[in-house]
């Protein structure tokens, strides 16, 4: 009996020592796996020590890029208006001669002169067609109501109707728009 109590002692030993064993292999390859993974983590650290000067530059790049595009961007566009807008003198200068055109025309059809209306119309036809091709508008302003952004009141005069309160009667001298920027305000008279 005792031999198979000693023998049952012996198994339970090496089942013991068995499992130790497996339990120190496991704890062998976990710790290897740590020490792996911490190699891991430490070249990854030393690569994003080496990383960031680069990802610096990339960065840095990124934004030079960046700014130089939207300083490409508004030199073209500011060098887009100021084409549009380079002519704003000379056709400015020109508003009052098509006004006297227009005074003009309106004239020699109350005396009755066609022939001489026919070939003011053609000049003016030209010369207004040219300035339209340059950008320039007329404003519409009678009947429309006052707007001080693009109006400036003569005077005031009582509406005729009711509905003419607050809009605009007459209107004196035209407006004008030149890509769709005021390039003369419209003098009107403005109903009350």
């Amino acid at each position: 009996m005792l031999n198979i109590i000693k023998g049952k002692t012996m198994a339970r030993k090496n089942k013991v020592e068995q499992q130790s064993k497996q339990e120190e292999e496991e704890l062998k390859t976990q710790e290897e796996y740590n020490e792996e993974i911490e190699n891991v983590d430490d070249e990854n650290n030393q690569d994003d020590s080496e990383k960031d000067p680069v990802q610096l530059e990339k960065e840095k790049y990124l934004r030079l890029y960046s700014e130089f595009e939207n300083f490409r961007r508004r030199t073209n566009k500011e060098r887009i208006d100021w084409m549009q807008n380079a002519s704003k003198d000379i056709v400015k200068e020109l508003l009052p001669i098509i006004d006297d055109m227009e005074r003009g025309i309106k004239a020699l059809k109350d005396a009755g002169n066609d022939s001489a209306v026919e070939g003011m119309e053609l000049i003016y036809k030209k010369l207004y067609s040219t300035l339209e091709n340059k950008g320039l508008k007329p404003m519409v302003s009678v009947g429309e109501v006052f707007d001080s952004e693009i109006h400036e009141a003569v005077t005031q005069f009582t509406a005729p109707t009711p509905e003419m309160k607050g809009k605009v009667i007459d209107e004196i001298e035209k407006g004008y728009f030149l890509n769709d920027k005021v390039l003369r305000f419209a003098k009107v008279v403005v109903g009350n």
